[in-house]
């Protein structure tokens, strides 16, 4: 699973929707606009980690690095 399914897995999940959380994470941006932005990061793959944690950070969920076994 690539990160733009676990997100909109966990967005399912916490009943939340893409719009709901951009604009918590681009704040000065309008809600169309971060829509958008947080929409094509994913789709393109650029999305940057720090916006990954601030997602999983609205979501109350953390994110974890384990030892491979």
């Amino acid at each position: 699973m690539n990160i733009r399914d676990e997100i909109k897995s966990l967005l399912a999940k916490e009943a939340k929707t893409m719009t709901e959380i951009a604009s918590m994470i681009y704040e000065n941006e309008n809600k169309r606009s971060a829509m958008s932005t947080l929409s094509q990061k994913l789709k393109k793959g650029t999305i940057r980690f720090s916006e990954v944690w601030q997602i999983a950070d609205i979501l109350g969920y953390d994110i974890k690095f384990e030892k491979k076994k």
